[in-house]
C-alpha cells in the first residue's frame, strides 16, 4: 500500500485545496460544461502526478546483514571502482542509482547498524547522471557501520531537486530498510562499498528500495 510521505503532506493538501478552488470558480463563472469537464480532468491529472511523487510504499524488509539493499527506487547508472575522497580516502566500489521524477524518492538504510558520519555539502545542480554531480552538486554523505563493514551513501540533488533531507545523525542506531532521508524531484544516490564486494546488479537495471539486493558484503573489517 502507498502512503503520502510526511515531506509531501503539506504540498499535497495545498495542491488539493488549490485545485478545488479553481474548479469551484470555474463552475461559478464559466458557463461551459465542456470547459469545466476538461479542466477537471487536467487538474485531476496534475494532482495525481504530484501525489504520486510523494508516495511512500510500505515494504516488508527481510533483514540480512550480508546484503546491501538498494536505498531507493530507480536505475543503476554507475558500477565502477573509484577514489572516495571525503571519508574513506581510498579506492571503493561505487554503485549509483538515478531516481527520475516518477520514482519513489524516499531514501532507506541499505544496512542496519550505527551512523558513523553525516555531512551536508551545498553545491551545484548539474543533472543527476552527470559524472561530476557526485562531487560538485548539493549532496549529503552518510556512513553506516554494521560492526564489520562501513558503507557510504551519498544523497545527490539533481537539476530539479534542490532540497535534500536527512533524518539521521552521528551515533544513531538504524535498522536495515528504515527511512533515513528524502530528495525532492530528480536525483541520485551513490553507494560506496569495499573493493571485492560481490555486485548483484547490472548497469541500467531497474531497482527498488528495500527489495533489490545491490551487493553482498565480505566478512571484513572496513
Amino acid at each position: 500500500m502507498n502512503y503520502i510521505h510526511k515531506e509531501g503532506r503539506k504540498e499535497v493538501i495545498g495542491l488539493f485545496l488549490i485545485c478545488l478552488l479553481i474548479e469551484l470558480l470555474l463552475i461559478k463563472f464559466v458557463n461551459n460544461s465542456l470547459v469545466i469537464l476538461i479542466s477537471s480532468f487536467v487538474l485531476t491529472i496534475i494532482f495525481l502526478a504530484i501525489s504520486s511523487f510523494f508516495r511512500n510504499p510500505k515494504r516488508i524488509v527481510l533483514a540480512d546483514s550480508n546484503c546491501v539493499l538498494s536505498p531507493c527506487d530507480g536505475k543503476v547508472v554507475v558500477i565502477e571502482e573509484v577514489e572516495e575522497p571525503e571519508y574513506f580516502k581510498d579506492k571503493r566500489l561505487q554503485i549509483s542509482v538515478f531516481m527520475s521524477p516518477a520514482n519513489v524518492h524516499v531514501n532507506r538504510c541499505s544496512i542496519g547498524g550505527e551512523v558513523k558520519y553525516v555531512k551536508y555539502h551545498p553545491g551545484k545542480y548539474l543533472v543527476a547522471w552527470h559524472p561530476k554531480s557526485s562531487t560538485e552538486n548539493e549532496r549529503n554523505t552518510v556512513v553506516f557501520s554494521n560492526g564489520r563493514t562501513e558503507i557510504l551513501l551519498r544523497q545527490i540533488a539533481g537539476a530539479l531537486a534542490k532540497r535534500i533531507i536527512c533524518y539521521v545523525k552521528v551515533g544513531d542506531k538504524v535498522k536495515q530498510g528504515e527511512d533515513f532521508g528524502f530528495i525532492k524531484f530528480g536525483s541520485r544516490v551513490d553507494i560506496f562499498l569495499p573493493i571485492g564486494t560481490k555486485v548483484d546488479v547490472q548497469l541500467n537495471q531497474v531497482v527498488k528500495g528495500n527489495i533489490t539486493v545491490l551487493a553482498k558484503l565480505l566478512n571484513s573489517d572496513f
